[in-house]
């Protein structure tokens, strides 16, 4: 199994060392190969909102940047971590960029069956913030969300932090590995199948060929399905998506 650490900070210190023990904890409970992308060493161009991406395709995009060589990395790894420090009380601006040119795929998810999780390396507080927003963002980009962990790195380190920096992220990597072996594709909470459902319905009745969504969505045979990937649904659920469908076509209509 292949785990991709992307790291948004410029230096080697604490958020880099958070996401270097994790890799090590994680290759000591299995056959995992690891790598580490410093978000700094590559050219991602700030989003300008131009719209191209979502309308077009990303291929239209203006910027001739690293964007794909990173998605690619994501697409070929199984697991894969965001780690960033707390700056100003929120991601790295080099995370925030990164996401930001990933705007597109929040409208189109493609990373289905692998695992992922977060890492903020913080000194003081508002951590959990920040852990809260990756999840989601993870969810939206279609992975299988593990809650990520938040590390305190206020300097000096005392021996005790030291002890629950490690403690964390002990606890947080056994249970990215163990969803990383488990079952790949969770049935889906009602919130992530109500977005699925009236989007894919939105999309189907709103636009047509000339739209770059409504052909992604057709192609992957999201407008006849019952989510986005192969789930068994239970009756509960199959009942709340068709009136999911339905609660997107009266907003429509109105």
């Amino acid at each position: 199994m292949k785990v991709t650490a992307f790291v948004g900070s410029a230096r080697k210190q604490h958020t880099y060392h958070a996401a270097e023990k994790f890799l090590q904890l994680l290759q000591s409970y299995g056959n995992v190969d690891t790598e580490i992308v410093r978000l700094c060493d590559y050219n991602i161009e700030t989003c300008k909102g131009c719209r191209i991406c979502f309308d077009k395709g990303e291929e239209f995009c203006q910027f001739k940047d690293d964007r794909d060589k990173l998605i690619e990395k994501m697409t070929h790894s199984d697991g894969v971590i965001f780690a960033t420090p707390n700056y100003s009380f929120q991601l790295s601006a080099y995370m925030k960029i990164f996401l930001d040119r990933l705007g597109f795929v929040f409208h189109r998810p493609r990373f289905f069956g692998k695992t992922f999780t977060s890492i903020v390396a913080q000194g003081i507080g508002k951590g959990g913030d920040i852990v809260k927003y990756l999840h989601f963002i993870g969810k939206g980009l279609g992975f299988n969300v593990v809650k990520g962990s938040c590390v305190k790195t206020l300097e000096p380190m005392t021996e005790k932090a030291r002890r629950k920096f490690d403690l964390t992220l002990e606890r947080a990597s056994k249970k990215f590995y163990a969803r990383l072996s488990g079952k790949k594709y969770p049935s889906p909470a009602l919130f992530w199948l109500m977005a699925f459902r009236m989007a894919r319905t939105s999309m189907q009745k709103m636009l047509d060929e000339n739209w770059r969504d409504f052909t992604y969505y057709r192609d992957n045979g999201w407008f006849i399905s019952d989510y986005y990937y192969p789930v068994k649904l239970g009756m509960f659920k199959k009942l709340a998506g068709k009136l999911f469908d339905r609660m997107a076509l009266t907003i429509i209509r109105s």
